[in-house]
């Protein structure tokens, strides 16, 4: 029997999920690390609710290491699965999304993330999500690799609530860095719904057309 191999996976279709051999589905030390992050994001809300941004600061950096060291130890021990394939973003999502909330409602020391800033958010992971979904009852067939752009937006994310941390924690008040990196943001992840949607559409098209 042919190995099956997960670096020729470009994207999901609903045959392959039935055909994935069990090897693709086992947890791996990189899996591990995936979900750790996962554990990581409840404790770092709490340490937000308690005030306590130290904590938050460093469990925080923690997590943001842990997204770039499972697919560095996937590659290294060719460990890439398509459980971890999965999981990845899942727990990219869950932590940033926790964090833009918790950092929205909760009484902050010093300036607070907008509302409308987290519901543009969260409204383009809804989005993209359901759309993926329909995307893939329609046509059978789904892309699961995600574009430059959208992996710089997810580093910017990070990079963003790490330094907002850092603020609170140092008690800094850099207001216009602040508006600033806001506005970049507001920006990356607005062209980057735009490219996921357009990057849909024609997929869509495609198949509609063939």
């Amino acid at each position: 029997m042919a190995r099956f191999d997960i670096k020729k996976i470009k994207s999901i279709n609903l045959r392959l999920l039935h055909q994935l051999p069990a090897e693709q589905k086992r947890i791996t030390s990189a899996t591990w690390v995936t979900f750790m992050r996962i554990v990581l994001t409840p404790i770092i809300v709490v340490a937000m609710i308690m005030q306590q941004w130290g904590v938050a600061f460093w469990l925080f950096v923690l997590a943001s290491v842990s997204d770039f060291l499972d697919g560095y130890i996937a590659r290294l021990r060719d460990e890439r699965t398509f459980l971890g394939a999965c999981l990845d973003p899942i727990a990219d999502k869950a932590l940033l999304l926790s964090c833009f909330f918790t950092l929205a409602f909760v009484q902050s020391p010093l300036f607070a993330i907008p509302v409308w800033f987290v519901w543009v958010v969260l409204f383009k992971e809804i989005l993209l999500v359901g759309g993926s979904l329909v995307v893939l009852a329609r046509t059978g067939n789904l892309r699961v690799q995600p574009t430059l752009l959208g992996k710089v937006t997810t580093f910017a994310q990070m990079g963003f609530i790490t330094w907002l941390f850092a603020c609170y924690f140092f008690k800094w008040v850099p207001i216009k860095t602040y508006y600033t990196s806001l506005g970049i943001l507001f920006t990356l992840v607005a062209v980057t719904f735009v490219q996921y949607v357009v990057i849909g559409v024609r997929a869509y098209a495609r198949v509609l057309f063939r």
